[in-house]
């Protein structure tokens, strides 16, 4: 049986599915998500919830949420246990990158990311693709899932800004993928897209990682400073990967009661997902790519101190920027 047929031997033993995307959902996960409730919905699932933690506070996200007419609810609004199905897709544990508990296991997992299983029924984990949404795409043609104009829109969006617009080794798959949705899409949304304006915060938050950067050979560390921006930390990453000489770089900072961190590196030697488990994996949730990894380290007591956020983040700052560049092995 393959791997679709298997996925919908479990839908079709399900009258109601909660699909979670991770905390913070970015549009290869909203795109997976609406792929799967349109598997769900073709294989007679009466009721679908495409559910989220964190925040969509980055612009692209906000706009391709709007424009795409996705319809979201919070986890905090969401009771998923009343569901029959609970599905995961761009990630893969609870309780890591996700407001749901530890103790609940999903039912459906469909993710891109290496990491530990999560015991689900249906786990389709492949860490040799570029994005969650190609092997949608795949389940999508399988499985002869009508694919409307805004699906095919998403699901092309979510391929350009997961790996082709980057080249974050897109793998073969994806060009493959991108050419199956592309009759489908519409190009003005993704135009639109393309166009969405950064918020203030978030250009702030990208201001302060400039001016705070500090540079060991070709690799940099930064600080947001604290922001309510949470996806400004991988737009300044991303920014601050274009500096001339530079190829490896990490950008932190305080947003609500956690240190979040986000990794970028186009060196072929280094592996940011592993450089930030051997750095932080004993003080909060890290992992995440070859090219691109993320984490969450909870401040405990020092989320207490508000009044005078300069002193926490000088004092996080430095044992970050020592913490990584010794996981890089680099001397001063």
């Amino acid at each position: 049986m393959s791997r679709a047929a298997e996925l919908v031997s479990v839908l079709e033993a399900t009258d109601s599915l909660a699909i979670v995307c991770h905390d913070n959902p970015d549009p290869d996960c909203l795109a997976s998500a609406l792929a799967l409730e349109a598997i769900a919905r073709d294989h007679d699932v009466e009721e679908v919830t495409i559910t989220y933690g964190g925040e969509i506070s980055h612009q692209q996200n906000r706009a391709f949420v709007n424009l795409l007419e996705i319809s979201l609810q919070t986890l905090s609004r969401t009771a998923i246990e009343e569901y029959d199905s609970v599905s995961f897709v761009d990630h893969t544990r609870p309780g890591a990158n996700t407001e749901v508990p530890a103790d609940v296991t999903p039912d459906v997992v469909v993710d891109h990311h290496p990491g530990e299983s999560a015991g689900a029924a249906f786990e389709d984990v492949r860490d040799e693709y570029g994005a969650t949404a190609t092997i949608f795409i795949e389940y999508l043609q399988e499985l002869e899932v009508d694919l409307t104009t805004r699906l095919a829109s998403a699901l092309l969006f979510a391929l350009h800004r997961e790996r082709l617009d980057f080249v974050r080794e897109p793998t073969r798959r994806e060009y493959e993928a991108a050419l199956a949705v592309y009759p489908d899409a519409d190009l003005e949304i993704l135009d639109q897209l393309y166009g969405s304006a950064f918020s203030p915060g978030t250009l702030d938050a990208i201001g302060r990682a400039i001016a705070s950067r500090e540079r060991r050979g070709s690799s940099l560390v930064a600080s947001v400073g604290k922001t309510g921006e949470t996806d400004a930390l991988p737009q300044a990453a991303d920014y601050l990967l274009n500096l001339e000489g530079v190829d490896t770089v990490l950008v932190y900072g305080v947003v609500g009661d956690a240190i979040r961190l986000s990794g970028r590196s186009i060196d072929p030697r280094v592996n940011m997902g592993e450089t930030l488990e051997e750095g932080f994996d004993e003080l909060g949730a890290v992992g995440g790519h070859h090219d691109m990894a993320g984490g969450r380290i909870e401040l405990g007591l020092f989320a207490d101190e508000d009044d005078d956020d300069r002193a926490l983040l000088e004092f996080v700052g430095g044992r970050l920027t020592r913490r990584f560049f010794d996981a890089l092995n680099l001397d001063d």
